[in-house]
C-alpha cells in the first residue's frame, strides 16, 4: 500500500512523499496519523496533497496543524487537494496590498 506522511493528526491532508500515487489506489498514512486508509479518487503527484476526510467548500484545509487554506469547493476524502480547490492563506501578498491601499 502506497503511504502519505500525516504531521499532526488533526491535519485533512497527507502528503505523497514516497512516490507519484495513482488513481484507485489504497494509501494509508504514516507520521502522527497511522490508522487512516484512503482510496484515491485521481492521481496524485509526489509532494502533493490528498484529502484524507471530505472537507466542504468553505472550510480550512490543514496540514501541519495548520490552517493552509480553505476549500473552493466540496473535497471529497481521496481527492488531490492543490491550487485547483483551494485558496492558500499563506504568502498572500496580494490581500496585503489591498488591506494597506
Amino acid at each position: 500500500m502506497k503511504k502519505v506522511f500525516v504531521v499532526e493528526k488533526e491535519d485533512n491532508v497527507g502528503t505523497a512523499v514516497g512516490e507519484p500515487i495513482r488513481a484507485g489506489e489504497t494509501v494509508g498514512t504514516e507520521g502522527r496519523e497511522r490508522d487512516l486508509t484512503v482510496v484515491a479518487r485521481a492521481d496524485i503527484p509526489y509532494g502533493h496533497k490528498i484529502a484524507l476526510r471530505d472537507i466542504p467548500k468553505g472550510a480550512q484545509v490543514t496540514k501541519y496543524g495548520l490552517s493552509i487554506g480553505s476549500a473552493l469547493a466540496d473535497i471529497r476524502a481521496g481527492d488531490h487537494v492543490h491550487v485547483h480547490n483551494v485558496e492558500s492563506n499563506r504568502g498572500r501578498g496580494d490581500k496585503a496590498a489591498r488591506s494597506a491601499g
